[in-house]
Parts: C-alpha cells; sequence; structure tokens
C-alpha cells in the first residue's frame, strides 16, 4: 500500500530524516526490476513549468530514479552574443530568465562595466538596485501562485497574479514596457524615474505587506498546502553545496549565502536588511525562504526611495558609453562618437571577466573573454535555474509520483534561462 495509515502524525524532523535515508538507498537506472515503470513527464507538460523532460523510474508510486532533460527551449544565446555587440545583447537578456527581466538586465550591464572598467552614477545605482528587487517580487510572485495551484490551492493564484499585475503597471510607468523592459544601458539607464513611476512605486509597496499576508494566511495553517510540502523534496546540506545550488533554494537547507552581502554590488552594502535561513531542506522550507525574501524585498524599496539621490543617471565615457541623443543632436563630437560606438561596438580592453548577481532564482552570472574588439570573443551565462536543475534527481527519490509537480514548484524553475 502506497499510503498506509498512521495514527500518529510524523514529525516534520523525523520525514525529512527518511527522506534523506530514501535517498541513500536509492535505485538507479541501471539496474532495473520488472515490476518498475519507466515514465516521462514533460515535456509538454503544464506542471514542468515550460518544456522540462523528466524521465522517472517508479516502483508502484515511488519515484526511485529520475533524469531531467533539458534542451527543448534551446535558443543559442551564448553563441548569437559573439555575433553582437555589448549594447545589442541588452534585449536578450529579457528573454532568459523572462519572469525578471529587470534583474537580468541589471545583471549583464553590470558584467560589461566591470569588463570596461567603468561605473554608472549614483542615481542610477539606487534605481538599478530598486528595479532588481521589484524583480525579485515580482518573481516570487509568479512562484507562490502557480506553485500554490499545483498542489490545490487555486485562489492563491489569483491573489498573487493580482498583485504581479499591479507590478506590471509600475513597470509600463517606470520603464515604457510591461515584460520585455530592456531598461538598463551601459554606464546607466534609458531615462530616468519620473515622479509619477516613484509615486506608483511608493503607492505598491505601501500596500504590498498586506496583500502578501492575505497569502500566508490560506496556506501557512493549510493542512493540504503543509502536507503536500513538509518533508517533500528534501536535499541535505552539503548536497545542495555540492551540486551547486544557489539563492532560496540553497539558503532553505541552511547556508546563510547571499551575493548581496558576500560580494556586495550596487548599494546593497548601504541598506538594512537580512538574508532569510530555513532548516531542513524541503519544498516547505524553500517556501517559508521565498516568503520572507519578497518582505526584505519590500524593506529594501522603501530604505531606496528614500535615500535616492537626484542628479545623472547616465555616466559620461564618450568612448564607451552611448551618448544622450540630446548631445548627439546639438555636439559633433558626439554625433561621431555614437556613429562609431553603433557601427563598431565599444573598444574593451583584451581580457576576461566575470561578474554576478543574486537574481531571484540565484546566482546569475556573466562571463566575457574580449580580444579587443566591438564583439566579445565568447560571452558564458552562468544560469541559476540550469544548476538548480541538476538537485532533481535527489530531491524526487523516494517520494511518491504526486509530490514530484510539488518538487518542481518549489525549486522554481525557468527553462528560458535554464536552455538559454
Amino acid at each position: 500500500m502506497d499510503h498506509p495509515l498512521q495514527e500518529k502524525e510524523v514529525s516534520r524532523k523525523s520525514r525529512i530524516l527518511q527522506a534523506l535515508e530514501d535517498q541513500n538507498t536509492a535505485i538507479s537506472f541501471d539496474d532495473p526490476l520488472e515490476s518498475d515503470l519507466v515514465l516521462n513527464m514533460g515535456p509538454q507538460h503544464p506542471a514542468t513549468h515550460g518544456v522540462l523532460r523528466l524521465l522517472i523510474r517508479l516502483d508502484g508510486e515511488t519515484v526511485i530514479g529520475c533524469v531531467p532533460e533539458v534542451g527543448y527551449l534551446h535558443r543559442g544565446y551564448e553563441k548569437l552574443a559573439e555575433a553582437s555587440s555589448y549594447h545589442e545583447f541588452i534585449p536578450h537578456t529579457d528573454r532568459l530568465d523572462y519572469l525578471s527581466p529587470l534583474s537580468n538586465n541589471v545583471a549583464y550591464v553590470l558584467a560589461v562595466e566591470k569588463l570596461l572598467g567603468i561605473e554608472a552614477p549614483p542615481r542610477a545605482q539606487y534605481i538599478r538596485t530598486m528595479i532588481s528587487e521589484l524583480a525579485r517580487i515580482s518573481s516570487h510572485l509568479l512562484w507562490l501562485g502557480s506553485m500554490a495551484m499545483d498542489v490545490g490551492a487555486l485562489t492563491v493564484f489569483m491573489w498573487s497574479f493580482r498583485e504581479r499585475e499591479k507590478l506590471y503597471d509600475v513597470f509600463e510607468l517606470l520603464v515604457g514596457a510591461r515584460f520585455t523592459t530592456s531598461y538598463t544601458r551601459i554606464g546607466g539607464l534609458a531615462h530616468d524615474m519620473t515622479d509619477e513611476a516613484e509615486a506608483a512605486v511608493r503607492a505598491f509597496i505601501s500596500e504590498f505587506p498586506e496583500r502578501l499576508l492575505e497569502c500566508e494566511k490560506l496556506l501557512n495553517k493549510n493542512r493540504i498546502f503543509v502536507e503536500r510540502t513538509d518533508g517533500i523534496g528534501v536535499i541535505a546540506r552539503d548536497v545542495a553545496i555540492d551540486l551547486g545550488l544557489t539563492g532560496p533554494n540553497l539558503r532553505a537547507c541552511g547556508v546563510q549565502h547571499d551575493l548581496r552581502r558576500a560580494n556586495p554590488y550596487l548599494v546593497y552594502d548601504q541598506l538594512d536588511f537580512e538574508i532569510p535561513v530555513y532548516e531542513g531542506g524541503d519544498s516547505l522550507a524553500r517556501y517559508y525562504v521565498r516568503m520572507e525574501e519578497m518582505k526584505q524585498s519590500q524593506k529594501m524599496v522603501v530604505q531606496l526611495l528614500e535615500k535616492i539621490p537626484r542628479g545623472e543617471i547616465h555616466t559620461q565615457a564618450p568612448k564607451k558609453v552611448l551618448p544622450r541623443k540630446e548631445r548627439i543632436y546639438t555636439k559633433m563630437e558626439e554625433l561621431i562618437h555614437d556613429f562609431m560606438l553603433i557601427n563598431f561596438g565599444i573598444d574593451p580592453p583584451p581580457g576576461e571577466v566575470y561578474h554576478a548577481v543574486e537574481a531571484p532564482k540565484g546566482e546569475l552570472g556573466f562571463y566575457f573573454y574580449s580580444n579587443g574588439e566591438g564583439n566579445p570573443w565568447r560571452m558564458k551565462i552562468r544560469s541559476p535555474s540550469f544548476v538548480n536543475l541538476q538537485s532533481l534527481p535527489v530531491m524526487l527519490l523516494g517520494n511518491m509520483v504526486s509530490d514530484v509537480v510539488a518538487i518542481i514548484g518549489s525549486l522554481d524553475p525557468v527553462m528560458g534561462e535554464a536552455d538559454k
């Protein structure tokens, strides 16, 4: 019997220990039994969050082996970067983790600026930090709604998407686009934040804690939700580190690692915030971490709005940064610089550089190898979803088929950046 009746409810700690023990005694694909069943889950499956294929070996309803297969959405972005100038590739970053395009824009541009040895003005740094945290909230809201729906809570899906729609209205005022933003520029931003956009951010961020609390009240003590996630999809701390997990999935294993603190960038070193960490490494711990992260992001946006300085949002570096349109139309030197940058690209020094940010899914990094020409000779994207998917074979072992959906939802992969 796959679901034996028990007189007592098993404690959270014992369920986690049992799951870890199941991982050590799992059966691999190399020793099939006559009673085993091999099941294809995906790539055309709504619960795999995109085009992810899982080859699952079952003993009854228990998962005893899993092989994830990616690549169904492959678009060759890293190779495409070699045929694009550094500036031309910015819109492509929107299509990586398409749930947080603003964060992707910032990550890519910071890597290019590190290669060039330039830095954006203080106001641009503050706005970049703010949109990164708003992107984190937006991404986590979609995760919250989709994961809740994966385990049967449709109301939370509607409520979280309601708040996300409000954020898209804010993005439209701030950026001029709702989904694919392309807001960040090498050396600054496409344009400054208007007073109307700032007021919209303040209005959203002031109402958000109460709206998030509504979702918590529905889930935190809901017996169905807790039992579908408690002790499900456990991964040990050491295994998570060995597999390269980052972001909320790693911090749910009790590892306090966050690039915003470990390797501060932008103005994170000037903000007061905490790094949420939970023990257990199960789906419920990953839920708690992301819920707390949204609260911390709200707290940071409030501080940023209070501290944001006035001034330029675009650095003046004629041979490295595209000049503003008003300067192109009024100064011959700027017109020449614009012509050279558009046609031949920036002139970076030869060498290699890597820069990473704490994206909503984990460590998002860009590696450039420059030979001094206008296009990168090589570009590599360290996408957190791709790396995090390595943990699925471990998380799924010993769980039921019905738990697979909840575990994938708690991992929060986006195949757009996994496949690149």
